[in-house]
């Protein structure tokens, strides 16, 4: 009964984590009084709302008023944006909710990066003061928070893309709002895909809510082979390669080889792939056992032709975000805007500064891109070219910056626009672009494949410092001559390396077999594979359990 009490209470030290026990002796619990009062769609809603809440508590302790606060302002705010008839009015009021989205998350998770770059850029030393933590202090006259740091909370970069989508979608008269605060709550706080998605529309989830809910046997085979899957990719893909092999290379990159530094680069893009898609696996795999149907987030991206074939493949609910509500906002392939040029400016000034310290380079670049902008006034040609581009490159600049505060993620979502860019022009000379033969295939998928990868270490290194060795490293320490006695030294991590990416670039055939094999097995034999599923994570399962890479964002 102690365990029950410390599952279903509040510590800092045992969240709720997919991977761990805890979480499963949970989910059994609130699955059986759901198996009681599924049939009633208020109480569903009301129960389902509560559950999520009590997760999201269990994983964030009082960061909980943070998603709160999201869901009843959007609430009103989506109400207000349907009634009212002032066109300037429905304007007004989808922009304030997109600022105090923006607003909140840019508090929380980019309050250093911007503290940072200004001291950086004015020679200042400002320190990040909570000022929220501060005013609940003193509301509450007691010291719950701490004023001298801005702790981020888990998912907010989620449900904060959620709430605005629905409110932009009421905006453009694709959606009705809900008329209860309990579904609304329920679309933007359910458990599965709170903390780490998939990025879920209203206009996919709202019509799901008030459903009849009808677990078929094909559905619970379906699930359950999902859970399965996404627990082998996070617990043996991800997990054991990381604590065995990566994390001490990536730690400290000076003191391994060249060629231990790229192999743990290629282990790197197995480990996010089985992080992410698994955590999303399992979570559509608990959704379809409720009865929902969570919208797929990855399609075998490491089969991807090029750069831009990659980003429909990969987080596809974050990809289809960006482009619905940022990249077609701001002109998409037509047009510019103003709003882009300004921000190509203004990143470019800063980026180049960043990396020379130096405002004449600075000032030299934008005036580069100023100049640039006015020739495209005379020729619609070469405007379509700079504005298009432009725009691809913001909306890749500003997925880099989604995924984490620092300059790193913006070089690394540059560099993936640049990829898109510069594919869009060679596929135009390209002697071989519509060719199907299978060693194209193979030629293609490997060139996007190294390309994604090496750009990976802007993600996952440590700093800008630690990325400069992995470059010195790889550019001068090589060490050839050991490369046979590192793959020995590690052979059990480069086999479930091996192993991992074999099973990724099965054909999609066999995949679906494998999968309707289980689907369709009988119940003893679908226990017994969990079994031995479950030995085989237990097996890897480590003391320091390994948080979802994407909890970060």
């Amino acid at each position: 009964m102690n365990r029950l009490k410390n599952i279903f209470s509040f510590s800092e030290d045992f969240p709720l984590i997919f991977t761990q026990a805890d979480f499963w002796i949970f989910f059994a619990v609130i699955y059986f009084v759901y198996a009681l009062l599924y049939k009633n769609k208020h109480v569903r809603s009301a129960y389902l709302f509560a559950i999520s809440l009590l997760f999201y508590y269990k994983t964030s302790g009082f960061f909980i008023g943070i998603l709160l606060f999201s869901t009843i302002n959007d609430f009103f705010l989506g109400k207000a944006i349907y009634k009212s008839t002032s066109d300037i009015k429905k304007k007004l009021l989808v922009t304030i909710s997109v600022v105090i989205n923006l607003g909140t998350l840019c508090y929380f998770k980019y309050a250093y990066f911007f503290t940072d770059s200004y001291n950086a850029i004015f020679d200042t030393d400002y320190k990040v003061f909570n000022y929220l933590a501060h005013w609940s202090n003193s509301w509450a006259q007691m010291d719950y928070f701490t004023v001298d740091s801005i702790i981020l909370p888990v998912g907010i970069s989620f449900y904060t893309f959620q709430t605005i989508s629905y409110s932009v979608d009421i905006y453009r008269k694709q959606l009705k709002p809900l008329d209860s605060i309990i579904d609304f709550g329920f679309f933007v706080s359910f458990f599965p895909q709170l903390v780490a998605g998939p990025i879920v529309r209203a206009s996919d989830f709202v019509p799901q809510i008030r459903k009849k809910i009808e677990i078929s046997r094909e559905q619970f085979g379906s699930a359950s082979f999902m859970i399965l899957k996404g627990l082998i990719k996070k617990m043996l893909f991800a997990d054991y390669i990381a604590m065995n092999f990566m994390d001490r290379v990536f730690d400290i990159p000076e003191m391994f080889s060249g060629f231990t530094n790229i192999m743990a680069l290629f282990g790197y893009s197995l480990q996010i792939y089985g992080d992410f898609s698994g955590y999303t696996d399992i979570a559509i795999g608990l959704a379809l056992l409720l009865g929902y149907q969570l919208p797929k987030n990855f399609n075998s991206p490491y089969k991807a032709i090029h750069c831009g074939d990659f980003w429909k493949r990969w987080h596809i609910s974050l990809s289809s975000w960006l482009k619905d509500y940022l990249y077609i906002p701001i002109g998409g392939n037509r047009n510019g805007s103003l709003f882009s040029y300004i921000f190509v400016m203004a990143f470019t000034f800063l980026g180049v500064y960043a990396a020379f310290r130096n405002y004449a380079i600075a000032l030299l670049s934008i005036s580069l891109i100023g100049a640039l902008l006015i020739i495209t006034l005379f020729s619609s040609k070469l405007a379509k070219h700079f504005n298009t581009n432009v725009n691809i490159l913001i909306t890749m600049l500003i997925g880099g910056l989604w995924h984490g505060a620092s300059w790193k993620f913006v070089v690394w979502g540059g560099l993936n626009g640049i990829g898109i860019v510069f594919y869009k022009y060679w596929r135009k000379i390209s002697p071989y672009e519509s060719s199907t033969a299978w060693y194209t295939m193979i030629w293609k998928i490997g060139i996007t494949f190294l390309f994604i990868t090496f750009t990976r270490i802007y993600f996952r290194g440590n700093s800008m410092e630690h990325i400069a060795q992995f470059y010195h490293q790889v550019m001068t320490n090589m060490d050839w001559g050991n490369a046979l006695a590192v793959l020995w030294e590690y052979r059990m991590v480069f086999f479930i390396m091996l192993l991992g990416y074999i099973t990724h670039w099965l054909p999609y055939a066999a995949k679906d077999k494998i999968e309707n094999l289980f689907i369709n097995s009988h119940i003893v034999v679908k226990g017994g594979i969990a079994v031995i599923v479950g030995i085989i994570c237990y097996q890897t399962y480590a003391a320091d359990f390994q948080p979802f890479i994407y909890f970060q964002f």
